[in-house]
């Protein structure tokens, strides 16, 4: 059993080659409840149904490291944005946690009782970066891409939109936050800073954010409600479910 404290957060990632195994891949499916199996029979492409099935592995594992409960035991509700968050069983601790899934790579992001945000992205897929901010970046954060070497702009543009996702999912609202009323600060000092137009009603001080490269071809940012206090200590823990001792 591991602990976590109100000053941490444990960032778990699973890169999808790594389990591969037939024998993992039949423990993962025991660990679907019968609508998480139907989910995934849905999916059109193996490569689809493979990450869908390792992320419920990874989330159903991850949480079982912080309280008494099988993997299989854990149900879940979403709220009215589609974010998941846990159900039961009753009496666990106030876990809160947020997922990712991208081509190679799944993230887990869990702490006590605040509100998280994990977003993963591939940046080798296909997308022309410096058009898709014109559509939905901010002002300021598209003149800054803009500003930038022309080799430079791709990766900043995964590291703005990694950025954006992991904010909006923290917020439990997706989408429905439009992404061109708050604006992420890269160059200004150490720490990655945000700003909010006023309709957002949100508190700059209030938030952390942290950037990662867990691969060549992957960036990840997570987003943490500090709530003002002393940031986080957000550790990585690499990860193969069941593999690794859970």
């Amino acid at each position: 059993m591991l602990t976590i404290g109100p000053g941490a957060a444990h960032l778990w990632y699973v890169f999808c080659d790594a389990a591969r195994d037939e024998a993992l891949l039949a423990a993962y499916h025991r660990l679907m409840a019968p609508d998480e199996a139907a989910q995934q029979a849905r999916f059109l492409f193996a490569e689809n149904r493979h990450e869908y099935l390792l992320t419920r592995a990874l989330v159903r594992t991850v949480l079982s490291k912080y309280a008494n409960v099988a993997p299989e035991a854990w149900s879940f509700v979403r709220n009215e944005f589609g974010r998941p968050q846990i159900a039961g069983p009753p009496g666990v601790p106030p876990i809160r946690f947020n997922l990712s899934n991208t081509r190679g790579l799944i993230a887990c992001l869990v702490a006590l009782d605040r509100d998280v945000g994990v977003d993963v992205e591939d940046t080798e897929r296909a997308s022309s970066a410096v058009d898709i901010a014109d559509r939905f970046f901010s002002p300021g954060e598209v003149s800054a891409l803009r500003a930038l070497p022309q080799e430079r702009q791709r990766a900043r543009f995964f590291e703005y939109w990694t950025l954006k996702e992991s904010y909006i999912k923290a917020r439990g609202m997706g989408l429905a936050i439009p992404l061109d009323q708050f604006s992420f600060h890269l160059d200004d000092g150490p720490a990655i800073g945000i700003s909010f137009d006023p309709r957002l009603g949100d508190d700059r001080s209030a938030w952390q954010f942290a950037l990662y490269q867990p691969s060549a071809r992957h960036t990840m940012a997570a987003a943490i409600r500090s709530g003002g206090g002393p940031p986080l200590s957000i550790e990585l823990r690499e990860t193969v479910p069941l593999r690794d001792g859970g």
